[in-house]
């Protein structure tokens, strides 16, 4: 049974009206018809009980419609990844990314893509640092967002820019009105950080460590939002990054952080040892000429 004859059993199946189905496949009503009789022939059973000028499915006919309408899927499937591996202007970027970077980076990476290359799609993911990084090695992504660099050398590493670093304290609260601190100034704080596979909090440990300190931490999120809206309630303090038009939760400051681990890098990564495929290669390559 060839494609075009799964196609229109299923058009048929699904309109259970000759006349129906012939207009949306473009056929005679004749044609159809014949086409259908024919089917039925080869199979030896009849596939729909006729009721007048409806058709309904019968046993034999709901296992045909089951089956082509997967077959159909798959073919479907194949296409898409053959578009995929084969041409740079078709197909599909399987792309990860932190869930800070969706309302504002991915968002704007994508639309001026998209301007230049409007056939090629995107299979999106949101996840932690850590675990972005691992399904890039298992191949379940092409390419990924993230902060900070992963230390890895099965994955390779585009630097794409850099935020400075800043805490977030409650209004009110003694460092609320510095213009920078050093960030063992907030040694005794309890911070409110994110869970252990999030860059964030990767940055949070070096940068404590570097100054000297282990942090005190009261609780720990899995969204930067989260974390200031509680450092807004006054529960602690969160290390976070300065972003250009950011909207914090009212009732806290942002009070910027010097020294030499004040800023974190975003960047893209995809396999060391696996070719990327057109899309995703086509993709990587604009982005890299935005920087």
């Amino acid at each position: 049974m060839l494609s075009a004859d799964l196609k229109w059993f299923v058009v048929l199946a699904e309109e259970g009206q000759v006349t129906a189905a012939a207009d949306l496949l473009r056929l005679s009503q004749p044609t159809l018809s014949r086409r259908l009789a024919r089917l039925e022939r080869q199979l030896g059973v009849e596939l729909f009980d006729r009721h007048g000028r409806r058709l309904r499915l019968n046993h034999h006919g709901r296992l045909m419609f089951e089956h082509a309408s997967r077959a159909l899927t798959e073919l479907a499937t194949a296409e898409d990844h053959i578009a995929t591996v084969t041409s740079p202007t078709n197909g599909t970027v399987r792309l990860d990314f932190l869930h800070s970077f969706g309302t504002w980076l991915i968002p704007d990476l994508i639309r001026d893509f998209r301007a230049a290359a409007p056939r090629i799609r995107f299979a999106l993911h949101q996840d932690a640092a850590g675990l972005l990084g691992e399904r890039i090695r298992s191949g379940h992504a092409d390419l990924a967002v993230v902060s900070p660099r992963p230390d890895s050398v099965e994955l390779r590493w585009l630097l794409l820019s850099h935020q400075r670093l800043a805490l977030a304290v409650p209004a009110g609260h003694r460092l609320a009105g510095r213009a920078d601190i050093d960030l063992l100034e907030a040694a005794d704080e309890p911070f409110i950080a994110m869970h252990p596979d999030f860059g964030m909090r990767r940055l949070l440990d070096d940068a404590a460590t570097q100054a000297g300190f282990t942090p005190d931490i009261v609780f720990e999120s899995s969204e930067l939002a989260t974390a200031t809206g509680l450092v807004s309630a006054g529960l602690g303090v969160a290390l976070v990054p300065v972003q250009q038009g950011s909207r914090w939760p009212e009732g806290i400051v942002i009070v910027p952080i010097r020294g030499g681990r004040a800023e974190r890098e975003i960047g893209m990564i995809w396999a060391q040892d696996r070719p990327l495929s057109p899309p995703a290669r086509r993709f990587r390559d604009f982005v890299a000429q935005r920087t």
